[in-house]
């Protein structure tokens, strides 16, 4: 058990835990800040978490849900108040419906998380602040302690875990619930380099130019709330086109890009007959350079499965090669 104290103080009202862990300080921390790993960990073992969104940047926000062996769902979100690289993070911590938005019959907390080093390797200080004494006993009522210390107890085995979400495992995919898929990668390079690599129309010709042969004649882009993009490949033998459009509708350079997505061809140049997706990509930086992170959200389960077996995870695999190769490592 990594749990090695657990401290109530009523008059300060916080909780204090604190756990042990032989792995060095990074370690611990980029399986807090990558969502692949927190969901593995943040829910009690039989209320495992998924995450929809992980953003590690103050004004950021995670959202998360935890499902029961009868399928009942407990979610919550995070915002993000302060972020000190490598030592330390500040969140408000809160109920959510399902849907995400926040729960406002149930209290919001502040919680710190402070990463120190040991002589064994390092310790992880978690401070939950509640706003009253009658929020403090109602979470401890509802068996938030036992939650958090059997939550913890799963850390050790995702830390321990050094292949599964190093640099150089390629394109990952994850399903998650009916509707939506999470592609992650490690690109070696810095989030500055992996934003300008995703938003700058020259370096996106250079890397996204699909299977061998084609080429990108049109590339509209930017990181603009409202600009439209449009993107169009070439088949350099027969003429063969199609590509996409779509519009920013959020960003918060260089860590979280929004946009809507559809695909278009010389048949249907506006992508009316194609069906809409919502693609959020967040950038994190972890020891082995930035994990780039696509949330899809598509109009439904058919969809999904239609163009996951276009073969798209390998595509976005090769550009991402392309990527590491020609821009990265110039």
């Amino acid at each position: 058990m990594p749990v090695t104290d657990v401290t109530t103080d009523p008059e300060a009202l916080t909780l204090r835990v604190i756990a042990d862990f032989t792995v060095p300080v990074r370690r611990l921390w980029d399986a807090y800040t990558d969502a692949r790993q927190i969901e593995r960990f943040w829910g009690p073992p039989e209320y495992p978490a998924a995450f929809t969104r992980h953003d590690v940047y103050p004004g950021g926000v995670s959202n998360y849900c935890m499902t029961g062996p009868e399928g009942d769902r407990s979610c919550g979100y995070w915002r993000w108040v302060a972020v000190d690289e490598g030592r330390s993070f500040e969140v408000r911590d809160g109920f959510a419906l399902d849907d995400g938005t926040p729960n406002t019959e149930m209290p919001e907390m502040l919680m710190i998380f402070e990463f120190t080093e040991t002589a064994l390797g390092s310790r992880l200080t978690t401070t939950t602040r509640f706003n009253s004494l009658e929020e403090l006993e109602q979470l401890r009522a509802m068996g938030m302690m036992e939650g958090m210390s059997a939550a913890m107890s799963q850390i050790d085995a995702v830390v321990e875990d050094l292949e599964s979400f190093a640099a150089g495992r390629g394109t990952e995919l994850q399903l998650i619930g009916e509707t939506q898929a999470r592609v992650s990668r490690v690109i070696r390079g810095t989030v500055d380099q992996v934003w300008r690599a995703h938003t700058d129309p020259e370096l996106l010709r250079r890397w996204q130019l699909g299977p061998d042969g084609w080429s990108m004649p049109v590339c509209e882009f930017g990181s603009e709330p409202g600009r439209s993009l449009r993107t169009e490949w070439e088949n350099g033998e027969n003429g063969e086109r199609f590509g996409f459009v779509g519009t920013v509708v959020g960003s918060a350079p260089p860590r979280r890009l929004v946009t809507t997505e559809r695909m278009v061809s010389p048949q249907d140049p506006d992508g009316a007959e194609s069906p809409e997706t919502l693609n959020e990509m967040t950038l994190t930086p972890v020891e082995s350079g930035t994990l780039l992170a696509y949330l899809i959200t598509y109009p439904d389960t058919d969809a999904r499965a239609a163009v996951l077996e276009t073969g798209m995870v390998d595509g976005m695999e090769a550009g991402y090669a392309r990527l590491e190769a020609e821009v990265l490592a110039a």
